[in-house]
């Protein structure tokens, strides 16, 4: 079986950086659980959202996230059972290639360059199961999906969906 994996909110927590860093930046004290729905900049006063976005393009921010939890576990699992791609679309933010295959070295050098697939467009792939948070990434793929579970997909429908890295699992091993 071929599966591809997003990184970002699926391997790689973004929303806990994000939220770090915002609270240093503007000495506030937002914390994940007060997140239900949306972007993270939907989720703090306006005045605050440019320097949200512009998080991703800090040298680092790519580099230096945390694991999802149990994902480093299932994933060398998977990737010791089936055929294996991380797919990230890091060719968004000029830092993040260099960043997230750093990360990739240091907490899953297991997969190794051959299985890292760093592109814009994820239209591309072709294969049995494709991991993801964001919907758009799953609308044009053939094969099976797996929508991680995000604030801002909670309102997206007609995926099939995963809240954790145990859920995922139990579908695949």
């Amino acid at each position: 079986m071929t599966i591809f994996v997003d990184m970002d909110d699926v391997l790689a927590d973004t929303y806990g950086k994000h939220i770090e860093l915002y609270n240093k930046e503007h000495q506030q004290d937002l914390r994940m659980s007060q997140i239900s729905s949306g972007e993270i900049w939907h989720n703090v006063p306006k005045v605050h959202q440019e320097s949200i976005m512009q998080h991703a393009l800090q040298p680092g921010f790519f580099r230096d996230l945390k694991p999802i939890k149990d994902s480093i576990l299932v994933m060398e699992a998977l990737y010791n059972r089936h055929e294996v791609y991380i797919a990230t679309a890091a060719t968004q933010f000029p830092n993040s290639l260099l960043e997230k295959s750093e990360w990739l070295d240091e907490h899953m050098p297991f997969i190794t360059w051959q299985h890292r697939i760093m592109c814009g467009d994820k239209f591309i792939l072709n294969g049995d199961v494709l991991i993801d948070d964001r919907s758009y990434n799953l609308e044009k793929f053939q094969g099976d999906t797996l929508l991680f579970n995000s604030p801002h997909n909670v309102n997206d429908t007609g995926y099939n969906r995963v809240a954790t890295w145990e859920d995922i699992a139990k579908l695949l091993l």
